[in-house]
C-alpha cells in the first residue's frame, strides 16, 4: 500500500509540474473566473493542495517559508499604507468615474454587525491573505514566470497577467470592482516578484489590507476617501 501511494505521489508530482498541464489549469481557471467568479479560484484550490501533496507538502516552492519577522511585519505595514492610499485616492475614484460604483453588496451586512465583522475579518486573513496569495502568487506567478523563462521579465509579465486573473476573480463587484482588484493584484504581484523567497510579506500585506477595508466597512466609513477624492475632480 504505501509504495503505490509513493507511485501516486511520484506520478502527481511529474504531472503538476508539466508545462501542459500548468497552461491547461491557467487558462481552464480563466475561463471559470470569467464565466462563474469564484469556481475558478477553487479550481486553483484544488490543484495547489494537489500539488504541495505531490511535493509532500514543500511549502518552500512556493515561497512561503519561515521569515524575519519583524521586517517582514514592518514592511508589510508600509506596503498596506501605500496600497490603501493610492488605491482610494487615486485608482477607484478613476476606475469608478469610467465604470461606475464598485457594487460591494456582497459585504454589506458587515456595517454596524459585529458577529459579521469578526466573520469576515476571519474570512479575509485565511481566504483572502493566506489562500488566495497561495494560489495567485505563490502558484501562478510562480508557475507562469518559470514556463515563460524565469528571467525578471517573465516574472513581471506573469504578475501582470497574474493581475487579471485575480480581477475576473472579483467580477461579482461589478467592472470597476474587477479593475479595481486587478491594480490590487498587480501590486501584491510586484511585492512577490521583488521578495520571492518570502511569500508570507504579500499574506500579511494582504491579509491587513483586508482587515482595514473590511474595519472601514464596519465603521460605514469604507467610501470615505474616494468619495470625497470624487467630490474634487467632479
Amino acid at each position: 500500500m504505501s509504495m503505490t501511494a509513493g507511485h501516486v505521489r511520484d506520478t502527481s508530482k511529474t504531472l503538476t509540474a508539466h508545462p501542459r498541464f500548468v497552461v491547461t489549469i491557467l487558462l481552464l481557471s480563466l475561463l471559470l473566473s470569467i464565466l462563474a467568479g469564484q469556481l475558478g479560484t477553487l479550481l486553483l484550490y484544488i490543484v495547489v493542495l494537489a500539488t504541495t501533496w505531490a511535493t509532500r507538502w514543500d511549502w518552500e516552492c512556493l515561497g512561503l517559508c519561515r521569515p524575519n519577522w519583524p521586517r517582514t511585519i514592518s514592511k508589510a505595514l508600509l506596503f498596506t499604507l501605500g496600497i490603501f492610499v493610492l488605491v482610494d485616492c487615486l485608482i477607484q475614484p478613476l476606475t469608478e468615474l469610467v465604470f461606475g460604483k464598485i457594487d460591494l453588496s456582497a459585504v454589506g451586512g458587515i456595517e454596524g454587525n459585529i458577529s459579521q465583522y469578526v466573520l469576515f475579518i476571519f474570512l479575509g486573513w485565511i481566504l483572502g491573505g493566506f489562500c488566495e496569495e497561495i494560489i495567485y502568487r505563490g502558484y501562478i506567478v510562480r508557475r507562469l514566470a518559470i514556463l515563460l523563462g524565469d528571467t525578471k521579465r517573465s516574472w513581471l509579465l506573469s504578475a501582470g497577467m497574474t493581475a487579471m486573473a485575480f480581477g475576473l476573480a472579483h467580477v461579482y463587484q461589478g467592472v470597476a470592482g474587477a479593475v479595481t482588484t486587478s491594480v490590487i493584484g498587480l501590486m501584491l504581484g510586484m511585492i512577490y516578484v521583488y521578495n520571492r523567497e518570502n511569500l508570507m510579506l504579500v499574506i500579511l500585506t494582504h491579509g491587513i489590507y483586508n482587515m482595514l477595508a473590511i474595519t472601514l466597512i464596519f465603521l460605514g466609513k469604507a467610501r470615505m476617501m474616494t468619495d470625497w477624492v470624487l467630490t474634487v475632480i467632479r
